[in-house]
C-alpha cells in the first residue's frame, strides 16, 4: 500500500463526513471511528518519520506541478507535528470514550475528525490560500465544541471565540490577498524567493496581518480573550485538543512565516517582548484564578508564551528547545485537563476549593494531577524539566538575561499556584458536604497512565526526543533548503 501525506487530510475527513450518516444506525460504532482514524494516521505518521528525516516528501496534488498546482511539504517539522497531533488526538479519543456521554455524539466525533483536519493541513500545506481554509476548518470546530453542552456559559465563551476568531479569518485573508497582489503566487516557497522585491511597507502591514491574524490563536497577548473561557467552559477533552493540536498547529503556522517571509531582527525582538508580557501576564493571572479550569487556561497561555520567546531568539538550538517544550506541554497540559476533568466531576464543582481532600478519595486520578503539576512547572527527573532548561540556557546563550530572570520569576509563580492546589488535594480536610460516589472510567485512568508514563520515560530520557527535534528546526531556520524541497528543485 502506498502510504501518502495526504491521508492525514483525507482520512478524517471523509470520516467526518460519515459519522453523522452511520449515526443514524448505530450511535457506538460512531465512537469506535475516530479510534481507528486516528490509530491509522498514528501508523502512517511513524511509518513516513523516518522517511521525511531523509527526504522530505513532497505531495503535488491534481498532477499540476508547484508553484502553479497545490503541494504538501512533509519535512522533518511537519513530520513531527502531524505525528504529535495524530498520537495525541488517539490518547484524547481514548479519554473520550467514557467521558461524552450526553447527545449529539455524532457531532462531537464529526467535529473532532475536522479539527485534526484542518491542524495537520495547517501543518502540511505548501499554498498559503490553503493554509487560511485549514485554518477556518479547525476554527469552525473549535468554536462548535466550545458550545458543545449547549448551557449558557458555553454558548456566551463560543460566542466570545466566534467574534476575535472572526477578525483573525479577516485579518489573515487580508494578508493572503497582499501577498497574491505582490508576489503574483500563492505558494509558500515562491512566495518566499519573491518576498524581497515587496515594498518594506508593504511588508510590514502583511506582518501585521498575520501576527494579529494568528496571534489570536496562538494565544497571544493582548489577543488572548477568547481562550480562559473557552478552555473552562467546552468540555475537559476539548481543552485537552485546544491546549494539545488547535494552538500548536497556530503557533506552527506563525512560526513559519515569520522565519520564511519576515526573517529581520526586528521581529524577533518583537516576539521576544510579545512572549514575555503574554507570560507574565498569564502566569499572574492564573495566580488569581478560584476555578480550576481557567486556571490551567492562563497556565496554557503563559506556557504559550514561553515558546514564543524560545522561537524569537532565532538559533537553531532555541527552535530545538521551543519544539520539546511544544512537545511536553502537549502531553503535560492534556494530562492536567484530563485529571482536572474528573476531579470537577467527583467534586461537583469547578471550584479549587471543592477539590480538598480528594487525594485521599480519588487517588489515582489526584496522583495524574499532581505528577502533571510537577512536570508542568519544570521539576527534575520529568519531562517539563529538561525543555524549559534548554529554552533557558538557549536564551541566555544569545545575551538576553533578562528575558532569563523573567522565565525565572515566571515559573516560580506557576509553582506556586500549582502546589496550591496540590497542597489541597493531599492537605487540606475533606469538605463536610455529602457528593455522589463516582468512578473515573477505565478508560480515562488508561489515556491519563499513558501520558503519565510518557512525561517520566522523556524525563529520565530526554535525549530521544531531542535528537529527534533537530532535523526539525534545522529545517525552520534554514528556508533556503524549505524552497529547495518545496519547489521540487
Amino acid at each position: 500500500m502506498n502510504i501518502s501525506p495526504v491521508h492525514f487530510i483525507a482520512v478524517p475527513l471523509l470520516a467526518a463526513f460519515l459519522i453523522p450518516i452511520i449515526g443514524r444506525f448505530s450511535k457506538e460504532f460512531v465512537k469506535v471511528i475516530p479510534g481507528i482514524v486516528l490509530l491509522y494516521l498514528s501508523y502512517v505518521a511513524i511509518s513516513l518519520f523516518p522517511v521525511a528525516l531523509k527526504t522530505p516528501i513532497v505531495e503535488v496534488l491534481a498532477g499540476w506541478k508547484p508553484p502553479f498546482g497545490i503541494s504538501l511539504v512533509y519535512g522533518p517539522l511537519a513530520a513531527y507535528l502531524t505525528a504529535l497531533i495524530t498520537l495525541m488526538g488517539f490518547v484524547i479519543w481514548v479519554y473520550s470514550y467514557k467521558f461524552i456521554i450526553r447527545e449529539p455524539i455524532e457531532k462531537y466525533y464529526m467535529l473532532f475528525m475536522l479539527l485534526i483536519t484542518g491542524s495537520t493541513g495547517i501543518i502540511l500545506t505548501g499554498d498559503i490560500f490553503n493554509m487560511f481554509v485549514f485554518l477556518e476548518i479547525t476554527a469552525i470546530a473549535a468554536y462548535s465544541l466550545t458550545a458543545f453542552l449547549r448551557d449558557k456559559d458555553g454558548a456566551e465563551a463560543a460566542f466570545k471565540y466566534l467574534l476575535i476568531g472572526s477578525f483573525a479569518s479577516s485579518f489573515f485573508l487580508l494578508a493572503v490577498m497582499l501577498l497574491y497582489a505582490s508576489t503574483g503566487t500563492l505558494n509558500l516557497a515562491e512566495i518566499t524567493s519573491k518576498i524581497d522585491s515587496v515594498a518594506m511597507s508593504t511588508r510590514i502591514l502583511i506582518l501585521i496581518l498575520f501576527l494579529v491574524g494568528l496571534g489570536i490563536e496562538a494565544e497571544l497577548f493582548p489577543l488572548n480573550g477568547w481562550a480562559p473561557d473557552a478552555y473552562s467552559q467546552a468540555p475537559s477533552p476539548i481543552g485537552a485538543i485546544f491546549g494539545g493540536i488547535v494552538v500548536k498547529a497556530a503557533i506552527y503556522a506563525l512560526m513559519r512565516l515569520v522565519f520564511l517571509l519576515f526573517n529581520f531582527s526586528e521581529v524577533f525582538h518583537f516576539l521576544l517582548i510579545m512572549g514575555i508580557i503574554t507570560m507574565i501576564v498569564a502566569e499572574m493571572s492564573a495566580m488569581k484564578q478560584q476555578q480550576i479550569k481557567r486556571m490551567l487556561a492562563f497556565s496554557s497561555i503563559g506556557q504559550m508564551g514561553l515558546v514564543i520567546i524560545a522561537f524569537s531568539v532565532g538559533t537553531s538550538d532555541s527552535v530545538q528547545a521551543a519544539l520539546f517544550q511544544m512537545f511536553n506541554h502537549a502531553v503535560i497540559k492534556a494530562l492536567l485537563f484530563f485529571a482536572a476533568g474528573y476531579l470537577v466531576f467527583h467534586s461537583g464543582s469547578k471550584k479549587i476549593s471543592a477539590l480538598d481532600g480528594l487525594g485521599r478519595d480519588k487517588p489515582l486520578t489526584s496522583f495524574f494531577f499532581a505528577l502533571g503539576a510537577l512536570a508542568i512547572i519544570g521539576l527534575p527527573p520529568f519531562a517539563g524539566f529538561w525543555s524549559k532548561l534548554y529554552i533557558l540556557i538557549s536564551v541566555a546563550d544569545a545575551g538576553l538575561i533578562t528575558a532569563v530572570v523573567l522565565v525565572l520569576i515566571a515559573s516560580v509563580i506557576e509553582a506556586v499556584y500549582y502546589l496550591r492546589v496540590v497542597s489541597r488535594l493531599y492537605f487540606n480536610k475533606e469538605s463536610a458536604q455529602e457528593t455522589e460516589v463516582r468512578r473515573t472510567p477505565l478508560t480515562g485512568l488508561l489515556a491519563m497512565g499513558v501520558l503519565a508514563l510518557v512525561i517520566i520515560v522523556v524525563g529520565i530520557y530526554p535525549d530521544y526526543i531531542w535528537n529527534l527535534l533537530k532535523p526539525a528546526a534545522e529545517e525552520l531556520v534554514n528556508k533556503a533548503e524549505y524552497i529547495r524541497i518545496a519547489l521540487l528543485k
